[in-house]
């Protein structure tokens, strides 16, 4: 007769990693302690020595901590393009937060070449996906190696239901634009984001934002904003961007937040006061990410092409990709204007933030870490590599900017938190096993500008729901991302929605 008192053998892990010191994401001090994953979950922290294991990982010296979260990324295309991510996991990067800037690769309509920036997602290569939901079965299908937490952009909507770009949407697109949305959000969209910084969306007014965002009231879906103006115009683009939460009655998130132009630096600290004042009566978060360069279209604006200017991918003249604008405009004895005129479409490095305001940005309590990295061509911006390295080497460990607890929070349980994420972003047993083990002491980013594609140093191993994925600076074959949706208050269930 079997003794119901009897205790169940102890499981064998399928990985267990001992002697390495936990950081867990809550920005509580680190402690000592073996991790055991079980069936791609996080299933014993403490003392498990002598417990079985299919396979040990000696982390002695080296930190455990939950995988990075990038709270900014344009990765849309890439996961479908490159699933191997090896740009992602080999910085740590374990879930990515796409369809930013109010750009995403779903819905929109097949054939046709798409404006900028929508052509920052690499679109000769996409797919034509007429709806989120056909966007999201595709990363089913063939999973990347990172998790997708996927918004849908305002940008995309406009494209693909407003006549006229170069107006504010009539009552008639607003509905069709809600309609897209509704079925973004009915497939499991997080939220919306916008880019009215950019010529498809700069014509909308703040109602029609409003008014096509009522579908987000009462879901849990959050919105995100690049900025109408991150310069002279600043405080009105961020009372801008409040009205809309608080209209809306949903969480705003500050993309990449930055202070551009030599004459407004150092306002970060009244751009940052006014942030903690209105998180005292909303719901406000912000990112940004470690560089005073920031990367988007190649532009013409007097303000943004006045300073240093690389190029890093040029569809007519692919050869200029690495060079200054002001040496191809010199050789082509042209103003910078023109030149970059001629150089449209493309990428560009835009050097115009302050090294001071870059700091006062990530020390700020609430700040989340994203790359903003633009996935195409040889001579991205560094940050795509380096971001989250550079924050915990550069930043924490040389400059001392924050204690290492706080630079991987920041990278973590902040994110998820603020994205819904509850069950990832802290090492906790039950919690999906998306862990990385690194150097404290070597962790660093490699990239530069003229060099943008190195991979990091110091980051040993990263798992992604229970599979190793990049191990001893090599991709280790596992492609195990998960597509994440929301599943707060209000998810709908309504028929989808085809294009017209």
């Amino acid at each position: 007769m079997t003794n119901p008192l009897a205790t169940a053998p102890a499981p064998v892990f399928d990985l267990l990693i001992t002697g390495g010191t936990v950081i867990d994401g809550t920005k509580a001090p680190r402690f000592e302690a073996d991790v055991g994953l079980l069936d791609g979950r996080i299933a014993a922290l403490g003392d498990l020595r002598g417990r079985a294991a299919r396979q040990t990982l000696d982390a002695t010296g080296r930190i455990v901590a939950p995988g990075f979260i990038d709270s900014h990324t344009h990765d849309d295309q890439a996961l479908l393009a490159t699933p191997e991510m090896v740009f992602k996991v080999s910085q740590g990067v374990t879930t990515v937060v796409t369809g930013n800037c109010g750009i995403s690769l779903a819905p929109l309509r097949a054939g046709g070449p798409l404006p900028a920036p929508l052509n920052l997602l690499d679109a000769d290569a996409r797919a034509p996906f007429e709806t989120f939901a056909d966007f999201l079965d595709a990363l089913r299908r063939t999973p990347a190696s990172v998790n997708v937490v996927p918004l849908v952009g305002h940008t995309t909507l406009r494209v693909t239901a407003v006549a006229d770009l170069d107006r504010s949407a009539t009552a008639g697109e607003i509905a069709a634009m809600q309609g897209l949305l509704q079925e973004a959000l009915d497939a499991g969209a997080v939220g919306l984001s916008t880019g009215t910084f950019y010529p498809p969306a700069a014509a909308a007014s703040t109602e029609e934002i409003i008014e096509l965002g009522r579908p987000l009231t009462g879901t849990g879906a959050l919105y995100a904003t690049h900025l109408r103006d991150e310069a002279d115009a600043m405080t009105a683009a961020m009372d801008e961007a409040l009205r809309i939460g608080r209209e809306l009655d949903v969480p705003v998130v500050l993309s990449h937040h930055k202070v551009q132009l030599p004459h407004n630096f150092g306002k970060s600290a009244q751009t940052l006061a006014h942030v903690r004042r209105a998180m005292q009566c909303q719901c406000v978060s912000l990112d940004c990410y470690p560089y005073t360069a920031g990367s988007t279209m190649i532009r013409t604006d007097r303000g943004l092409i006045d300073g240093r200017v690389l190029i890093a991918s040029s569809v007519p003249h692919p050869e200029c990709a690495g060079r200054d604008l002001a040496d191809i405009a010199a050789e082509w004895g042209v103003p910078r204007d023109e030149a970059a005129r001629r150089l449209q479409p493309g990428s560009a490095i835009y050097f115009m933030m302050d090294e001071g305001d870059v700091q006062r940005i990530l020390a700020f309590d609430e700040t989340m870490i994203g790359s903003d990295g633009i996935p195409i061509g040889d001579k991205p911006h560094p940050r795509l590599w380096g971001t989250f390295p550079r924050v915990l080497g550069h930043y924490s460990r040389d400059l001392g900017l924050f204690p290492l607890e706080t630079a991987v929070w920041k990278m973590t349980g902040l994110t998820a938190r603020n994205f819904g994420l509850h069950d990832r972003g802290t090492l906790a047993v039950g919690r999906p096993a998306d862990v990385v083990v690194f150097d404290p002491d070597t962790v660093l980013d490699t990239a530069r500008y003229d060099d943008p594609q190195r991979v990091a140093a110091g980051i040993d191993v990263v798992i992604v729901n229970g599979a190793i994925t990049w191990r001893q600076g090599a991709h280790a074959g596992a492609r195990q991302g998960q597509v994440i949706v929301r599943t707060g208050r209000g998810a709908g269930t309504a028929a989808v929605a085809r294009l017209p």
